[in-house]
């Protein structure tokens, strides 16, 4: 610690004016008879990747090949890196980062390397200048942030069609119409399905499930085939064409509810397991690039430079593989392959793949589904007998419908075996686990599975881990699972936890706080598009437990303030600790030498504003491999 605190004392940066960076020149090198050894070090430890700047050339012609983002004040880069947390200048050299620093030290060893590399070829060469850009004032940079859980299609799917903002049936039927009179391959294909994420009945006046008749009300809509899917993604919504397709219709599904009328009549609402009766035509190369084109112009206009894209069905392994193998990814994305239980086991015949497209696309784990849900708090399902088994597994039954405990969305010896089957040939196995009881029964799993494996090397997680018990906590720490958690969905579900789960069972839930003092690791999503996919709201949610109005159920404080984390804390989560989860953090995740230059330059300081000031920063730059894909540098 001593050695830590003198080296930040040595090396705190001066103030650089503007006068001063206006012609910003590099700093004369030392005699090479007075070159301490740490800045030997240094010079070694950038030797070769300087060497190849010096005959490379420029490599883009807005911004050289090598540069130093710099703060003209102060350390204003937030490194998330233990070593050196802070600093004033970073050094880029092609796609990596090289330096950090104060800003005449990063200059003297960029310099001194030089020297180094003309000692080691014995002929001088004209020394390439070390272009210094400044980031403005009160801005910050901190590395590239991830979302840890998302679903990348989907989401482009409710961009195409703004279900989220209908307010009634009427409205969101009114959005249907107007996207079939304006899409173009809707009207080269009329035939073609009219497909819509994002509809909430919850925020609509009149609080009901969408029927057939809603959307048969327009004739425009009538005439195409109509499937949209609800915000969670567990609701589908069709009208009268699609369901007489479809009919007949089994009288229950496993796992699933047909939301019929009084008289027995299908609505035209398939709820988890009985939305597999709605079949539709797999999308095109086209539709999903559509989507993509979305995901991403909104993913790097937020700071993200990663998704962890929480569910590949055969379809979008596909696509993305494509992607990658022409090299068409402008963002990094970490796959999960969705398990289906009643599909032939296939962890021993495929092979994962890891760091294609120079890095940028791996799919390395499976995804399996342990319960039903993202939250089993949302409203989205009416607290009714018909509809029980929709609730996510307790141990105890829930408070306002005490008829019912849940249920598990599969069999729980398939899904111990088939966890112990993926882990042993080598998956990263991630399961989706909301409710106490799953989270507890996966947990269960999860211990009888890895007894004798190196759990580094394969890095299990807890999809959402919602409310789970002090004591699977604790197995969370001592078993090495990660818990990958949703800030956003805590204060999404706050106003009426409670009343799901009872006042002393609701402090279980998103207890964030209680998992990290356990020891467990953590690391943070979206579940966009269940959620906003901007990784500032779940900064700010992680570390008020507010509403972005800044109200809570418990104040002004927060809802259950005491599971709050620190800024610091919450930043990791969004940068170092998915590195970690996706087995990349030697490479990604915090602003050190050595690894790729990925990072994000905000408008403002969000370690030091106030809270109510984070959600109106903004994303100034977001580069990948150290150039700009937003804004520019």
């Amino acid at each position: 610690m001593a050695d830590l605190r003198l080296r930040s004392q040595s090396s705190s940066p001066k103030p650089v004016t503007k006068k001063d960076t206006d012609n910003y020149s590099v700093p004369s090198a030392p005699p090479r008879t007075h070159l301490s050894a740490r800045l030997l070090y240094a010079s070694s430890a950038i030797f070769s990747i300087l060497c190849l700047a010096y005959f490379s050339g420029r490599g883009h012609t807005s911004l050289p090949d090598a540069y130093a983002l710099c703060s003209r004040s102060g350390a204003h880069i937030y490194t998330v890196d233990p070593k050196q947390p802070r600093a004033q200048c970073m050094v880029v050299q092609g796609s990596h980062i090289v330096d950090v620093g104060a800003i005449d030290e990063v200059h003297r060893r960029w310099e001194s390397s030089i020297l180094a590399i003309e000692a080691a070829i014995k002929r001088a060469h004209p020394r390439p200048r070390l272009t210094t850009r400044f980031i403005e004032s009160g801005s910050i940079v901190v590395p590239g942030m991830s979302d840890s859980h998302a679903h990348m299609l989907e989401y482009g799917a409710s961009r195409l069609i703004p279900l989220e903002s209908a307010r009634s049936a009427k409205s969101a039927t009114a959005l249907v119409r107007r996207f079939i009179l304006s899409d173009e391959d809707i009207k080269q294909d009329p035939l073609k399905f009219v497909e819509g994420w994002g509809w909430d009945h919850t925020k609509w006046a009149e609080q009901r499930f969408p029927t057939t008749a809603d959307l048969d009300s327009d004739p425009i809509v009538q005439q195409h085939r109509v499937v949209l899917e609800a915000k969670d993604g567990h609701a589908i919504w069709v009208n009268s064409r699609v369901l007489e397709e479809i009919s007949p219709l089994p009288e229950s599904v496993e796992g699933g509810v047909i939301i019929r009328d009084a008289s027995g009549k299908p609505t035209g609402v398939f709820l988890d397991n009985a939305q597999f009766l709605v079949t539709v035509p797999p999308p095109t190369h086209r539709d999903l690039e559509k989507r993509f084109r979305l995901v991403v112009d909104d993913a790097i206009s937020h700071g993200l430079t990663s998704i962890h894209d929480a569910g590949f069905d055969p379809r979008s392994l596909e696509f993305f593989k494509s992607l990658a193998e022409n090299e068409k990814l402008p963002i990094r994305i970490y796959g999960m392959t969705h398990f289906d239980e009643n599909a032939e086991y296939w962890g021993d015949k495929v092979k994962p793949i890891i760091g294609a497209a120079n890095g940028r696309f791996t799919a390395r784990s499976v995804k399996i589904f342990g319960d039903g849900k993202s939250s089993p708090l949302r409203e989205l399902y009416v607290v009714d007998l018909l509809l029980q088994a929709l609730y996510d597994p307790l141990h105890e039954p829930y408070t306002d419908n005490p008829s019912t405990r849940g249920f598990m969305r599969i069999d729980q010896e398939v899904l111990a075996a088939n966890i112990q089957r993926f882990l042993r040939d080598g998956w990263q196995t991630n399961v989706h686990a909301v409710g106490d009881r799953a989270n507890t029964l996966v947990l269960d799993a999860f211990e009888s599975a890895l007894e004798g494996i190196n759990v580094t090397a394969l890095r299990p997680r807890l999809e959402h881990a919602q409310i789970i018990t002090h004591a699977d906590m604790a197995r969370l720490a001592k078993l090495g699972v990660i818990a990958s958690v949703q800030p956003t969905h805590a204060i999404s579900d706050m106003y009426f936890a409670e009343d799901r789960l009872g006042p002393e069972r609701v402090k279980l839930l998103y207890a964030f706080r209680d998992i990290i003092d356990y020891g467990a690791r953590f690391t943070l999503g979206s579940d966009a598009p269940v959620e906003d996919m901007n990784p500032l709201s779940g900064f700010f949610a992680a570390i008020t437990r507010l509403a972005p109005d800044g109200t809570s159920p418990h104040g002004p404080g927060g809802w259950f303030p005491e599971q709050r984390l620190t800024r610091e804390e919450a930043l990791k989560g969004m940068t170092l600790e998915p590195a970690w989860a996706s087995f990349s953090e030697n490479i990604l995740g915090s602003i050190t030498p050595g690894k790729h230059a990925d990072f994000v330059v905000l408008s403002k300081d969000i370690m030091t504003i106030t809270e109510s000031e984070i959600l109106s920063t903004q994303v100034l730059a977001t580069a990948i491999d150290g150039r700009p894909v937003y804004g520019k540098i």
